[in-house]
């Protein structure tokens, strides 16, 4: 039997946090120093990352899979803290499944509230993104940017070599920087009016420096995490019947479908403290 509504309602537990692998730990890191009381379950589909090369239905499947495995553990809500998830699984996710799995939870994402907050930044009108094949070629942040701001213009850049070098823990290492100078200038050559360059990619805020080496003085380098975090602010002060459903000791528990040693080492770069993670599968 299904339970009721009143009885949905009254579940409670963690917030959840999926990404693909390790990027969304930057996102966690700086939700949890802006809602450092809540509890938080991490999950990242290691085993099956990259999603970027990856279809629409395949990004959505695996998506779908993690969001329902959080669900099963208690969280009433969970947020997609990776840009091609958001990409290419939330909105079907939002639309078509939550109706059916559980109406009374929530799936946000990442790529609203960024865009919302980028627009508000620009002077220009002329917005540069950063990111990974998959988030580039899906262009969501060109449609997203259009929808809020007509008047802008987006110009994106595949940087397909950032995130290797990041998980590879080479991205303080010189050589590092041809890969970001190349990148950053190549955007730059496409339309020298950006003022704004939004890092679309969760990995890249352990580049910040050296990107913000490159781009043009003036122009200003944004990360998500700390959009992200103030907008879930936001959204537990707009929805205080959701803040009331998760779960505030503290805590963080992180899963991963990899090697958990293997997670745990690279995890330490993105969170920022030593962590000790479990394995779990999906499928």
């Amino acid at each position: 039997m299904e339970p009721s509504e009143e009885a949905k309602l009254s579940f409670s537990g963690p917030i959840g946090v999926f990404d693909s692998g390790y990027g969304g730990l930057s996102i966690l890191r700086r939700i949890r120093e802006r809602l450092p009381l809540y509890d938080y379950l991490y999950l990242g589909d290691n085993a099956r990352a990259p999603y970027g090369p990856r279809s629409f239905d395949v990004v959505y499947r695996f998506t779908l899979e993690a969001v329902r495995y959080l669900f099963a553990r208690g969280c009433p809500l969970v947020i997609l803290a990776c840009n091609t998830a958001s990409a290419k699984a939330l909105r079907s996710i939002q639309r078509n499944d939550l109706p059916l799995i559980d109406p009374t939870r929530r799936v946000l994402g990442v790529i609203r509230p960024t865009v919302e907050k980028v627009g508000e930044m620009s002077s220009t009108g002329v917005v540069g993104v950063m990111g990974t094949n998959g988030t580039v070629r899906s262009r969501s942040y060109d449609m997203e940017i259009g929808k809020l701001y007509p008047s802008f213009t987006t110009v994106s850049q595949e940087c397909p070599m950032l995130v290797p070098l990041v998980e590879n823990e080479e991205s303080a290492a010189p050589g590092a920087d041809y890969f970001v100078k190349k990148y950053v200038d190549a955007l730059f050559a496409k339309n020298s009016d950006i003022d704004t360059v939004l890092l679309a990619c969760t990995h890249y805020p352990l580049l910040y420096d050296k990107i913000r080496c490159y781009v043009p003085e003036g122009a200003r380098v944004v990360t998500q995490g700390e959009i992200v975090a103030d907008s879930l602010a936001d959204y537990f002060v707009r929805h205080p019947e959701m803040e009331r459903r998760c779960t505030r000791g503290g805590s963080t528990t992180c899963l991963t479908t990899e090697n958990p040693e293997s997670f745990s080492r690279l995890a330490r770069i993105f969170l920022g403290e030593e962590i000790t993670a479990n394995h779990i599968d999906l499928v």
